[in-house]
């Protein structure tokens, strides 16, 4: 075993230890899906940015970099107004309204168990996903470091993120993501500075691309424009980067899990600042493997990507990589959570009625049947491109992200225009998303656009047209807006 497997190993160990330490094991629902409704600010910030940096926001733009061009740290940009936005506009709402599944919100408004399903289904889609593409990017890079088999690595991954969310739930996750934002932010940092200096600094770094990119299809100076494939890719990154986070179930648990709402805005702009720094790093260590190996694309980038960290120091390579590792499990693990706490409370009849001991169990239960499902799949698709999966899923949970926002902050939406809006976003997203994989093979984004712009039309057109006085006035509508109104101690 060489440093570089030593100092991963090491890392992970002692940040183990430490997370033992500074967190108690899970004794209720309660304490595993909202941290008790305890935490502080830097636990909240820590965990929620964990969330958003990931294999996306680390492998997944230096990968697509590598293949498509420098446009892709727009996905930093979006991490940032992501947060942002749901620290301005819903956290405190949903802390005032002591949710911890987004389902929850459209029974609590509407009394509506399809529209707390049908969400439910828009964000395990996503969840899905993300609990794919982590044990995923988990088992390169011990397959590239140890010289195991990826198969095995893989499941070996997504054993990782199951304990280590099976045993602590959210404060735990949090807690270590603390440790593990650090790491990422100076490892990474630090294998830019040391790859850049031994590439000749901007000037050698720029010469040695263009070198590369002219040995294969790409045009150089549409590799280094920030709108290199143009603005309907960015567009369609914003559409389903930023717009679909309030409805991701995962900042429901966080936003509850403050200890008083004064917390939530500053958490999420601190968590935006974070997050939005990782993929600009990521890209441009992206741009430095170009600039040493060439060219490439898909499952064999993100190899390039770990060869790089470890070319550059057995040392300080060994901390980025142990640092992406453990940021691929803190990020996995709080949406692994969030799974199983969507399953058990809107998929299983009777859920609301169970003890908080029984209900931590079948969480605990369901995660680990999640978490073995998804890294199974994770060995056997052939993914090619993790930003662009990652993206897809993004897409997904935007049709109720826009209701949320429509129910919010406009009383006149009903039940039947969140159903109609939500329902035809989503279904018409994954046939554009479908033509467009298997026929068109536009550069873009086609998903984006169908689950962003139909349900903004739909949704307040259908409500128009259902309006009752029951759904405006009465004396469950006045205290649900009563309670998004009054603060929670």
């Amino acid at each position: 075993m060489d440093s570089a497997g030593i100092t991963i190993i090491a890392y992970l160990v002692v940040v183990t230890l430490v997370g033992m330490y500074l967190t108690r094991r899970s004794d209720s629902s309660d304490d595993w899906a909202i941290g008790g409704g305890g935490m502080g600010l830097w636990l909240i910030a820590a965990g929620i940015a964990g969330t958003r940096i990931g294999g996306a926001g680390t492998y997944g733009v230096a990968g697509d970099t590598m293949s498509t061009g420098v446009w892709n740290m727009w996905y930093g940009v979006n991490s940032f107004l992501a947060l942002a936005l749901v620290g301005v506009f819903f956290a405190v709402p949903y802390r005032r309204l002591r949710l911890t599944t987004i389902g929850e919100l459209f029974v609590r408004r509407h009394g509506s168990l399809r529209n707390g399903r049908l969400t439910s289904l828009c964000v395990q889609t996503e969840y899905l996903i993300i609990n794919i593409l982590e044990p995923l990017l988990i088992g390169i890079i011990i397959s590239a470091v140890f010289g195991i088999n990826r198969e095995v690595a893989i499941m070996l991954g997504a054993l990782i993120i199951i304990s280590s969310t099976t045993l602590s739930g959210l404060r735990g996750a949090s807690a270590t993501n603390v440790i593990h934002v650090v790491v990422v932010t100076f490892g990474l940092l630090s294998v830019a500075i040391l790859a850049g200096a031994e590439l000749g600094g901007p000037s050698g770094i720029k010469q040695k691309v263009d070198a590369a990119l002219m040995n294969s299809d790409v045009e150089p100076a549409s590799w280094w424009s920030f709108i290199g494939l143009g603005w309907f890719p960015i567009i369609a990154m914003f559409f389903s980067a930023v717009i679909h986070t309030p409805a991701a179930s995962v900042y429901v648990n966080y936003s509850s899990s403050a200890r008083k709402e004064s917390l939530l805005v500053p958490a999420f702009l601190l968590a935006g600042l974070l997050a939005a720094l990782m993929p600009v790093l990521a890209s441009i260590i992206g741009i430095e493997a170009v600039a040493r190996y060439g060219t490439d694309s898909g499952i064999t980038s993100y190899a390039t990507i770990t060869r790089i960290a470890t070319d550059t120091g057995p040392i300080v390579g060994g901390i980025a990589l142990a640092a992406v590792l453990a940021a691929l499990i803190s990020s996995g693990g709080p949406i692994l959570l969030s799974s199983a706490t969507l399953f058990v409370n809107d998929w299983i009849p009777g859920s609301k009625d169970y003890t908080p001991a029984r209900k931590l169990k079948n969480y605990r239960i369901t995660s680990i049947i999640y978490g073995l499902f998804a890294g199974a799949l994770a060995c056997v698709l052939p993914i090619s491109s993790v930003l662009e999966l990652l993206l897809l899923g993004f897409a997904m949970v935007v049709p109720p992200a826009l209701a949320i926002g429509f129910i919010f902050y406009w009383r006149k939406t009903t039940e039947q225009g969140v159903f109609w809006g939500i329902a035809s976003g989503y279904g018409l997203g994954l046939v554009g998303w479908a033509a467009n994989t298997f026929i068109f093979h536009l550069e873009t984004d086609v998903a984006a656009y169908f689950t962003t712009l139909v349900p903004i039309v739909v949704i307040p057109l259908v409500s128009l047209m259902t309006q009752s006085d029951q759904n405006v006035h009465g004396e469950h509508v006045d205290g649900f807006y009563q309670a998004l109104k009054t603060p929670v101690p």
